[in-house]
């Protein structure tokens, strides 16, 4: 199956991959060699001494060279990136969302579970909306996975209960956050915010779309992803005023709302002819406008 939506990257990185090409040293010199106990000059000392006295006494020095040339450094496991280290936070932030909200507070928190010093959480971009975004992310990587392994049973559904199957699926990632996810709409809608918001709502219904099997083009292509859209955002605004066990009636109203779009040999070609409609009475407005501007 085509894969459009992927996880996207978080907008903020602050370090490269790690080196590949290690610090050279003198041929002949010790790694550790300011390390030892002997001062930086005890070679060049140690020779001239050797021009006085015996030279037993240089054979002795090689001897003790070569025994510290051969100390190596204990090898420690590699310390974690900067920006693996702030995934790390904004998961365990998620843990204190339901307490906190959407906050500065819990993204603290997180880095305390994850023993990350708190002061990290002063270096991602856009706090609050970060934490939002990586959510949506998440589930959108969830969704996927649910999609590629079958668990959702789409294969033997009609495009519409497919649709109704991969919203409902979604919107159930956010029911433990429900109380809480007024103000991740808030935030989404921020004009700082509202770009990234955008980009990721498109990615999911077209994910939705494509998990449906659908193969439109042209005006259709836009039209029934607009379409989805709508149902996927009335639906996700219902389900806030949802007091209903399990949300059962989020569910009624998101089956409604898709079988009355999904007449495919109704709803979609007078929404079509709607669209063109006003397609053409949009440009007629504008060729007016632009003349009594003139």
């Amino acid at each position: 199956m085509h894969r459009s939506a992927a996880k996207r990257l978080l907008h903020y990185s602050f370090f490269c991959a790690n080196r590949t090409s290690p610090i050279r040293t003198p041929l002949h010199s010790s790694p550790l060699r300011f390390l030892s106990s002997e001062p930086p000059f005890s070679d060049f000392n140690t020779r001239t001494s050797t021009t006085h006295h015996h030279h037993d006494t240089s054979h002795t020095h090689t001897h003790t060279d070569t025994s510290r040339t051969r100390r190596t450094t204990p090898t420690t496991p590699p310390r974690a990136t900067y920006e693996e280290e702030q995934t790390r936070v904004l998961a365990a932030s998620l843990h204190h969302v339901i307490r906190l909200g959407w906050s500065e507070a819990a993204m603290i928190a997180g880095a305390r579970d994850v023993a990350v010093s708190p002061s990290i959480v002063g270096a991602i971009p856009r706090k609050e909306a970060a934490l939002v975004e990586y959510f949506m992310d998440e589930c959108l990587q969830k969704l996927i996975d649910m999609i590629d392994s079958d668990e959702l049973q789409l294969k033997d559904l009609v495009a519409s209960e497919r649709i109704a199957k991969l919203i409902k699926a979604r919107l159930q990632m956010q029911a433990p956050y429900i109380s809480k996810w007024p103000q991740a709409l808030s935030i989404q809608a921020q004009p700082s915010n509202i770009s990234t918001s955008f980009k990721q709502r498109a990615m999911l219904v077209d994910e939705f779309c494509h998990a449906s099997n659908d193969e439109g083009s042209g005006v259709d292509w836009y039209l029934k992803r607009s379409i989805v859209g709508g149902i996927y955002s009335t639906t996700e605004i219902y389900m806030l005023t949802d007091n209903s066990t399990d949300f059962d009636d989020t569910w009624v109203f998101l089956n409604e709302r898709v079988r009355d779009a999904f007449d495919l040999k109704k709803t979609f070609q007078e929404v079509k002819y709607f669209a063109e409609a006003v397609g053409a009475g949009l440009g007629t407005s504008l060729q007016g406008f632009t003349k009594k501007g003139c």
